[in-house]
Parts: structure tokens; C-alpha cells; sequence
């Protein structure tokens, strides 16, 4: 057989595909472009949506060929806007909104369950009266939330109503969370307000600050709202579940391998995988915030069946809107992509 000539186009064209083989030998998986998901967090520093941040920090999103942006915002109505803007492919926030949004005609799900208690703490300062310790003595405060229609405002609107109160006898008050939140309770803009870990541990530890009600772990959550409330999750729009069902899936399986980590693992190794500012400046109280709250997250992402009724029955007690509608709560989220990366 003849020897091809050296600059023949034949030969460059061999030359060509022989380079194109060597580089994807050498940069293997990195070769392969990965998908680009954006998903707006209600709050990315908060515990309860731990296990976005760690499922990036460990790599399990890159693991599953995805370019995951993780963006923050302090109060999940405003997540949730985001979301039905096309700005972001998902929300990690509570599971509630997709009730809210299903009364407005918005079609949502959530796909991977965070956890079965809100993770939250209605705090009073303590400034007040020491005799000041339950929701039914809240007439007349400034109480704080993440924002007005976020979950924090129907989990105390909910409290004060369980209480005997009206919800006119308290103003609710858009404070946000964590440096925002404690802000205003320092300032005496609110006296009292529902907010997540770190910051509750952080304003117990400095002693401006005392629980009135917890519901950080699945036990003192069933005492407070008569049954499991489940709250954190990864939601995204039904539509578009159905029409990237691969990304979706690629998803799950990177979340529940996070929330598989924190089961298996204390809270002094997973603060080790967190960067350092989210332990807002004092490592051993996260540690210490985190161990006693654990028991909220979900082994394996899946929703528990007792709990869209408790969220329901919240909803329908203080959400004028959801109490006029029918709400169907199958299809406010599922467990296929969280039963099949199990």
C-alpha cells in the first residue's frame, strides 16, 4: 500500500482526528460540557437549605455533569418570582410556596425533600417582660419576618391565630434574616420574630433573645402544629420537570447523596466541608446549632405522607387565597426522582 504524502489533505485530516482523540484522553470528564442550572436560595448561609451548599461543596453537583449557580435571596416570596420569571430553574426554599402558588394558578413541585420541621424559632427579646413566653401575650408587638407571604409570616400568623389572638392584634414586620434580622430586634424595629439557625443560636448565646416557640426538631414541631410540617425542599416549575426530566434526576441524585452525608455524618464533619463565613464567626455554636436540629433533615428526600395535610391546614388557616381554592396536594410534589437516585 502507498504511503499517503506528508501534507496530503488526507493525512492532515488523520493528523487532526489523531489530536482530537489525545485531548479528550487527557481531559476525560472536562471535555464534556455540563448543564447550566441556576437555583435561587431563600437565604443560601441558613441550616435549613444546608443541603444545597454542601451537595456543591462536595462535589456531587459536578459529579452529575452539572454546572449548578447557587443564588440568594433573604425571603423566599421573593425566590419564588424569581423562579416564575425564567431567571432560575429552581428554588431551594419551603415546601409551602407550592401550595401558595398552585391557589394562583402556578403549576410548581417539590422534587427533593430537605426536611420534615421548619427548622425556624419564634424568638422575643428580652427586653421584655421575662413573663413574656407564649404567642397568646403577643398583642400589640412588632413581630419580624423574612418577608411579607413567606413561610416565616404564615408560620406566625399561624401561632398567633392557634393562640387565641387575631392576626390584627400583632404587626408583621419585613426584617429578612440573619445579620437583617439581627439588626432589628437589636434596634427595637421588632419584638420578637421567627428566624432560622445560625442566627437563633447567635442571639440566645449573646442573651438578647429567649424561645417562645421551637421548631427546629420533628418532635417540638408536632407538639406546636399537631403533626410534621415539611418545609425545606428543592421546588421546581411542573413544566419544566417534565420537559428536562435528565437535569431533574441529575439533581436528586446529587441532593440526596447531601442529605445521605448528613445522616451519616456529625455536625463538627459537615461544618468541616462548609466555607468558613457560614459559621458566622463562631464554628463551635454552628456545630452545636447543628447537632441539635439535625433530626429535621430527611434521610433520602422523600416526603412524608402525613405531611402536605399539617402544611394544608396551616395554609388554609391564615392564606385567604388557598382556603378559597381546592388545593390538590399530589401534585404539589413527587417522589420519582428521589425514589429512583435511592
Amino acid at each position: 500500500m502507498a504511503l499517503l504524502p506528508p501534507g496530503s489533505i488526507v493525512m492532515k485530516l488523520f493528523f487532526a482526528r489523531a489530536l482530537c482523540v489525545l485531548l479528550l484522553c487527557a481531559w476525560g470528564p472536562w471535555a464534556v460540557a455540563k448543564d447550566k442550572i441556576a437555583i435561587m436560595v431563600g437565604g443560601v448561609e441558613k441550616q435549613i437549605y444546608l443541603p444545597g451548599i454542601l451537595a456543591q461543596q462536595l462535589g456531587f453537583f459536578a459529579d452529575q455533569g452539572l454546572e449548578v449557580e447557587l443564588l440568594t435571596e433573604p425571603s423566599g416570596v421573593n425566590a419564588e418570582d424569581v423562579l416564575l420569571s425564567g431567571a432560575a430553574q429552581g428554588v431551594i426554599g419551603a415546601y409551602d410556596h407550592t401550595l401558595d402558588l398552585q391557589a394562583r394558578g402556578k403549576a410548581v413541585q417539590s422534587v427533593v425533600q430537605f426536611s420534615i420541621a421548619p427548622g425556624e424559632v419564634e424568638l422575643v427579646s428580652t427586653r421584655l417582660r421575662s413573663t413574656l413566653n407564649s404567642p397568646a401575650q403577643f398583642a400589640g408587638l412588632q413581630l419580624g419576618v423574612t418577608g411579607l407571604g413567606s413561610s416565616t409570616s404564615f408560620l406566625t400568623q399561624y401561632l398567633v391565630l392557634q393562640s387565641g389572638l387575631k392576626v390584627s392584634d400583632v404587626s408583621l414586620v419585613p426584617v429578612g434574616s440573619g445579620n437583617t434580622f439581627m439588626a432589628a430586634l437589636r434596634q427595637g424595629k421588632i419584638d420578637a420574630g421567627m428566624t432560622t439557625e445560625p442566627t437563633a443560636s447567635r442571639l440566645l448565646a449573646s442573651g438578647e433573645a429567649r424561645v417562645v416557640v421551637d421548631l427546629r426538631t420533628p418532635e417540638a414541631t408536632q407538639k406546636a402544629l399537631g403533626g410534621l410540617y415539611p418545609f425545606a425542599c428543592l421546588y421546581m416549575q411542573t413544566a419544566w420537570v417534565n420537559t428536562h426530566r435528565g437535569e431533574t434526576q441529575k439533581l436528586a441524585n446529587a441532593l440526596v447523596k447531601a442529605l445521605q452525608f448528613i445522616n451519616t455524618h456529625s455536625a463538627a464533619e459537615i461544618a468541616a466541608k462548609l466555607p468558613e463565613d457560614y459559621w458566622a464567626g463562631n464554628k463551635a455554636l454552628y456545630i452545636q446549632s447543628l447537632a441539635s436540629s439535625k433530626s429535621m433533615f430527611t434521610p433520602d428526600g422523600v416526603m412524608p405522607p402525613s405531611g402536605p395535610a399539617t402544611v394544608l391546614k396551616v395554609l388554609t388557616a391564615v392564606n385567604k387565597l388557598v382556603r378559597s381554592k381546592k388545593i390538590d396536594l399530589a401534585t404539589t410534589y413527587t417522589s420519582e426522582f428521589v425514589n429512583a437516585a435511592k
